[in-house]
Order: structure tokens, then sequence, then C-alpha cells
């Protein structure tokens, strides 16, 4: 039977792929160009959107010395997860499945493939959108709780936590593991996969390293991943 790899050598392995120089190009690009993307809209819309938001403030006159800075900060709260999301769609859907076959060639060729590339391509297209739909909509519902001391500093990362394995969890596995895999991989594993997207969204809000971030993410649920579906297969005496 094959030992269950601890959370942390797999992040070990995951950061260790992240610094191969073949990674650093599909590391980089989805955050940049979500951000470039994201600051383009910004830059017409930011100051139309703040004052409409100033119209949605309350007036409370003990707040006045701050002039407009809650409503600047209320179209940061707005655009900071519409640019994470942006990111991570791109990383998902375009960057992870060569990500992924590079992982999967050096350290998990006995695995082998037992999806569809194309119905992974469209099922992580159709899952990401889902997830990011309801990552989306719960953010905006759930700002004015922002407003609650110590808030903005467990929110944001209960959110990007859920995104985080929710998308990365479909995406690792699509391509190699049947369905009822998947399933089951998921039921087994769901304490260490929240652990590990609650890692990641820390990283996120790490300046410099949060360009690196979804990055890493991905190797880090493809070895999280395919390294549970060897075990699980195993263990039910499957020839991998």
């Amino acid at each position: 039977m094959i030992a269950t790899d601890s959370l942390p050598q797999t992040v070990l392995r995951a950061a260790r792929d992240l610094l191969r120089p073949e990674m650093l190009w599909h590391a980089l690009w989805p955050p940049l160009l979500a951000l470039a993307l994201w600051s383009g809209v910004a830059y017409f819309a930011w100051l139309p959107a703040a004052a409409w938001i100033v119209t949605l403030l309350p007036e409370w006159s003990w707040l006045n010395w701050l002039g407009n800075w809650p409503a600047h900060i209320a179209v940061l709260l707005i655009f900071a997860p519409l640019v994470y999301f942006t990111a991570l769609l791109l990383m998902a859907v375009f960057a992870l499945p060569r990500m992924m076959a590079i992982v999967a060639a050096r350290d998990y060729p006995e695995v082998s493939r037992q999806g569809s590339f194309s119905a992974a391509v469209w099922g992580s297209l159709a899952n990401t959108l889902a997830a990011g739909a309801i990552f989306i909509a719960g953010w905006l519902v759930t700002l004015p709780l922002l407003l609650i001391p110590g808030a903005v500093l467990v929110l944001p990362l209960l959110w990007a936590t859920w995104l985080n394995q929710r998308a990365f969890r479909f995406d690792a596995l699509a391509e190699h593991a049947l369905p009822a895999e998947r399933t089951e991989l998921i039921r087994r594993e769901k304490g260490r996969l929240y652990l590990a997207g609650l890692l990641c969204a820390l990283l996120a809000h790490v300046p410099l390293l949060n360009l690196f971030s979804l990055a890493f993410a991905a190797l880090l649920f493809v070895h999280l991943c395919l390294a549970s579906l060897r075990r699980l297969r195993s263990e039910r005496g499957i020839t991998l």
C-alpha cells in the first residue's frame, strides 16, 4: 500500500515545481493578464462607481473626516475578487492543463488517464464559472459584514479558501479520475483540500507572493489529488 504523503511534503513538492523555469511563464501570465484587464476597466469605471457608492452610504457625521475614502475602499473590495477570479479562471482553464501534464509525466507516470481531455476542458470551464458566480455573489452579499471589527481579516480568506478548493480539486482530477473516483477522493480528502485552499488564500494576501499564489495552488492541488488517486487505486488493487 502506498503511504499517505503529509500536507507539508506536498507543499514542498509544489514549491519545488513552482521554481522550475518551465513553470514560471504559466505562473505569471494569468494574474498579470487579469490585473491588466481589470485595471483597464477600473481606469474608466472607478470614479463613477465611487460616486455611486457615496450616494448609498449612510449619513454618519462621525465619518465625515474620511471624505470619500470609504467609497474608494468599497470599490477596491469589489474589484479585488473580480481580479482574483479572472486570474483563477485563466489559470484553471488554460495554464493548469500544461502544468499538470509536466507534473504528471514526471511524478505520476503510473497513474493512467481515465478521463477525456476535451471533457476536462469544458468541465473545468463550467465548474470554474459556477464556482466563480457563487464566489462573487457571496462576496458582494457579505460585504456589509466587513463593518464588523476583524471581519476584513477573516471573510476574504474564507471565500478564497472555498473558491480554491472548489475550482482546483476538479481541475487536478478531471483528466485522470473517473467521476466515481473523483467523488470518493473529494469526500476522503475534504479536510486536506480545505487546508490547501486556506494556505493558498493566505499566500494571495502577501505582496509579491500573491503573483505566484494561484500557480502554487494549481501545483499543490495536482500533487495532492494525483497522489490521493494513486493511493486509492492501489488500495482497490487497480492496475495503475
